[in-house]
């Protein structure tokens, strides 16, 4: 699965990249040049590695280049990364047996440090879906949403105005049932998902008695209710990929 951690790096790095920036290119030159460090630290050197690394890069600017045109047109175009994202994944757990183990200064780290009775496979994977939880996750809950028509065209009221600080709370949350859930603690990680629901209610409860700018308690439900399972979904889904490689 080194394919895929790397995969994940190289995304999550761009992804950051873009938000710090706010410009295209920097964040479409970051993922190749990711890629191909993190394969260099973690001795992805072999014929079977280089073409995993290639289609990473590769993938990782097409992605940038996808959510960039997505964020501008909206609409439908908002499902091209969201299938490009899935089907560069499907790729590279498919052809995952073509890379080797990982090697390098990771694995020399990994038998220095206390994590030594970690598998270095393991530790770039969960590096690469940690990745996957902050902006990355954000961006694909946020295309999602826009796919099924929770948000709104630029410029007009979005039911995210009633609901402050989910871009912050999202990485948090998804953080927080990856945490627990590869700690052994899935009774807590369920209990983070009630909470967020109980605590959220008051608010959304709320819309019932007023509208912002044609945004009602449906959208606002809707917004809230799609969202937290796309959420969910990415925290879990980076679970399944660590608890697979």
């Amino acid at each position: 699965m080194s394919g895929v951690a790397v995969f994940l790096i190289a995304v999550g790095c761009a992804d950051i990249v873009r938000r710090l920036t706010h410009r295209q290119w920097p964040a479409v030159v970051a993922g190749p040049v990711v890629s191909v460090i993190a394969a260099a630290l973690c001795g992805l050197l072999h014929l079977g590695d280089l073409l995993l690394v290639g289609i990473a890069a590769v993938g990782a600017v097409a992605w940038e280049l996808s959510c960039t045109r997505a964020e501008r047109a909206g609409g439908r175009w908002q499902v091209t990364p969201l299938v490009l994202f899935g089907a560069v994944l499907a790729v590279l757990i498919v052809l995952s047996g073509l890379g080797s183990s990982v090697a390098g200064p990771v694995k020399a780290w990994a038998e220095w440090a206390p994590v030594s009775a970690a598998d270095p496979n393991r530790i770039v994977l969960t590096a690469g879906v940690i990745l996957l939880q902050l902006v990355t996750g954000n961006q694909l809950v946020r295309l999602l949403l826009g796919s099924v028509g929770s948000v709104k065209p630029a410029g007009e009221p979005q039911p995210s105005d009633r609901l402050k600080g989910g871009r912050l709370l999202g990485p948090m949350e998804r953080l927080l049932i990856l945490g627990l859930s590869l700690a052994g603690q899935l009774a807590a990680a369920t209990a983070v998902v009630a909470a967020k629901s109980v605590i959220r209610f008051p608010e959304i409860n709320a819309q019932k008695a007023r509208e912002n700018g044609g945004i009602g308690i449906d959208d606002v439900t809707e917004y809230f209710l799609v969202g937290s399972f796309a959420s969910w979904i990415v925290a879990l889904g980076g679970l399944a990929l660590t608890a697979a490689g």
